[in-house]
Order: C-alpha cells, then structure tokens, then sequence
C-alpha cells in the first residue's frame, strides 16, 4: 500500500532538532542509566502487537537494552479481561522494579500492589476508573498517560457525518461488560444527540457475540457503526474489519491498528507514541522519582487514518476537506 503522512515531515525536523542539539553535550535526559540489571513487568495484549516494539525502542533512547541492564517480563491478557487479575499477581510476585500495564491492566496491576511503581498507557478515563486521584497529582504507586478516548468522541461522529452523507443512525459497538468503558458511552451519547443521530447500542460480551451484533445493527438500519476500543475488540480488530465490509456498513474506530488492516477511519490519541512515552516514566522511575509526583500526560499527538481502498468499496468518495486533516491516507 502506498501511504503518505504528515507526521513523517514532523518527525524529520524532530530529528534535525536533536541532531543540532547533541552537539551541545549530553541532555538532561540521556544520563546513563542504573548500572544493576533492572527488572520490568510488561501488560499488554498479544505477543504480536506493534506497541511492544514501540515500548522497547524507547527504552533503547533511554540506553536501556533488553537482556543488557534490563529484563523484560511479559504478560498477555490476549483479549480476555477476566485474566488481568492473575496476571498482574505474577508480576508482583516476581518483585519487578516496576510494571507497565497497558488499558484496563493499569487497574488490575493496581488492585494488586501498593508498593510497586505502575506506568499505565491506553487508559481512556484513569481517574473515573479509580487508577489515580488525579491527572496533576496522581499519590499513589501509579503514573503514565492517559488516551483521553472518551473526549474526542464528538470529533469521530462529526467526520463520520461528512462522509457518510444523510447518515441518521449510528451503531455503537463495545464491551458492555467493562464498567470503565460508560465514560466514553456516555460521550457518544451526548455527541450523538448534539448532531442529531439517532444511536443504536449494539453490546457484546464475548467473541462469538460479534457475527449478531453486525446482523442486529443491519436490522436495525445503522448507516454507520463507532467502535469503542477495549480488550475484546482489539484482540479481534481482523474479524470486526472484515465483518464491516462484509455489511457495507462504514465504520469509525478509536485505533489506527483497525484502518491500517482494512478498518474506513480511525481517530485518536497516537497509541504508538504513548508507549514510547511510557519509557520516559520507566526512566525517571528507575532513577528514584516517586509515581506519586509524575503528573499523567494527556494525548498531545493524535492519528486520523483514512483508509481509501476501503472507501472505494463502500462507494464513498472522501471529502478533500476530510483528507486534509489525515495525519495518513492508506491508498
């Protein structure tokens, strides 16, 4: 596929900008790291996804090498929340110096230690979640980013509006079993209602709920479907593309991960970055700074991928003015 990105030209003079500064000696940044081999625990969802190489290349900016001067250990909760829980024990009984935990395992590594540092990334609402007491001052054991999700859910109706012309009801697809994810229902709610769309909520529990959902939102006329992202549908983002074509039904998603497999759109925070980020609270971590003291970032670079194979085949034609705010178009 050929693609084209805006943020390739921003990274670019990044890099430049970095060029220019290493001349001036070393940053306050890249100080070595801890002599000792430091220990980290990792939750995430699947062996394969491309955020692990993200997370292990940041910490490669910070000088920290894998089987060097840190050990990685891995835990998958492979699209099954319910293992969250027994996973994030593992990693305490293992006494890592700290855990990283990605979306709902931030909670769950939580609920498991005091005393351990957490780095979470990929948690939509971390404080109505109850992880931190607040973005500015999270106390506790816990820091990191937040993906702010639920937010920008009135963007993601708005764009969907201009390509999908006369569109008048929206299908919602998410894991009605995750308590955390009603935030961002409750945004689309109100999004939905200040554009005059008509929602349609389409739950599922489990994997096999998925082929229905698809069936009851055609029943049901939705001109478009919003996917919430979670555990469940991430893990199974192939299935869900692939059932979104097989209805014609023109879908928005929270993650790039979905339009780069064949997903119409997704807008959100820029999950690759987050991860990268996340290395940068690993390091301050393992040079003694408290959790308690790191404020939780909120998303400063987003995505918004168009995929235009995937329009053709609907019969959309883009809008230029909707392409214009792409950070990347899948030809």
């Amino acid at each position: 596929m050929d693609r084209w990105s805006r943020r390739q030209v921003v990274q670019g003079a990044g890099v430049v900008g970095l060029g220019l500064l290493a001349g001036c000696g070393p940053l306050p940044w890249q100080a070595p790291p801890p002599a000792k081999v430091c220990r980290i625990g990792f939750l995430t969802g699947e062996p394969t996804s491309p955020g692990n190489e993200i997370f292990r290349q940041g910490l490669r900016e910070f000088g920290y090498v894998e089987g060097q001067n840190i050990n990685i250990e891995y835990r998958f909760m492979e699209g099954v929340d319910d293992r969250l829980p027994l996973l994030a024990a593992e990693l305490v009984s293992l006494q890592v110096d700290v855990i990283v935990a990605v979306a709902r395992g931030a909670l769950a590594a939580k609920n498991a230690t005091m005393t351990i540092p957490i780095v979470m990334t990929g948690m939509n609402d971390p404080v109505g979640a109850g992880v931190v007491a607040s973005l500015r001052r999270p106390g506790g054991n816990v820091t990191g980013l937040s993906l702010m999700a639920a937010q920008l859910s009135g963007k993601r109706l708005e764009i969907l509006k201009q390509v999908v012309h006369g569109i008048s009801r929206l299908a919602v697809l998410w894991n009605n079993s995750i308590p955390i994810l009603s935030t961002t229902i409750r945004e689309i709610e109100d999004a939905a209602r200040t554009l005059g769309l008509h929602l349609i909520p389409v739950p599922v529990h489990q994997a096999d709920d998925l082929e229905n959902a698809f069936e009851f939102a055609i029943r049901e006329y939705a001109d478009a479907l919003i996917v919430v992202a979670g555990s469940l549908t991430f893990a199974y983002r192939s299935h869900i593309t692939q059932l979104a074509a097989k209805s014609s039904l023109p879908t928005m998603y929270e993650l790039r991960a979905f339009a780069e497999i064949g997903g119409l759109m997704s807008y959100g925070a820029d999950s690759g970055y987050n991860l990268r980020r996340a290395a940068y609270y690993v390091d301050r971590i393992l040079k003694g700074a408290s959790p308690a003291d790191l404020p939780i970032e909120q998303p400063m670079h987003f995505d918004f991928v168009v995929n235009l194979k995937t329009a053709q085949t609907l019969g959309l034609t883009i809008p230029h003015q909707v392409l214009l705010q792409a950070t990347e178009v899948i030809q």
